[in-house]
């Protein structure tokens, strides 16, 4: 099992929406003990020096082995939030996407590997119904939702 907590720390942070007729990607959040409390949408960490976009493409490449073309403006809103106890800050840019390997759009369940060796789940989730206790995170990202 893992255990992850949010660094101590602001984060900028992309996030790609790539959208299967109203199903968005996105991955699944854990509680410690292994239940699912929401989903994620793809993305990571801006390091320094990179561009917003070279970031998302670049993690659309480590995590999935795929390119991406972005379709529209970006949306960007702050994220603080709590996580197990630990608190989080992340300034969040949001893009829809297209993935450029369309294989995956014919895929339930896509199991991503972090550097970290950490293990995530990705599927196809309708964000204004999703199941009983499962949250759309970061929390401010339903407002700006907007699938292609």
């Amino acid at each position: 099992m893992q255990t992850w907590r949010p660094p101590q720390k602001i984060h900028a942070k992309v996030l790609g929406l790539a959208w299967h007729q109203d199903r968005l990607l996105a991955a699944e959040v854990t509680r410690d003990d292994g239940t699912v409390k929401g989903i994620r949408p793809p993305g990571g960490t801006i390091e320094f020096g990179e561009t917003r976009e070279e970031a998302l493409a670049r993690e659309f490449q480590e995590e999935f082995g795929c390119g991406i073309a972005i379709e529209g403006s970006w949306r960007t809103f702050e994220n603080l939030f709590w996580h197990e106890g630990a608190r989080g800050h992340e300034f969040i840019f949001a893009a829809n996407i297209r993935l450029l390997d369309e294989s995956l759009y014919r895929r339930s369940e896509i199991t991503l590997v972090e550097h970290d060796r950490s293990v995530w789940t990705a599927r196809w989730f309708m964000p204004q119904a999703l199941p009983e206790g499962v949250e759309l995170y970061p929390s401010g990202l339903a407002a700006h939702l907007a699938p292609l």
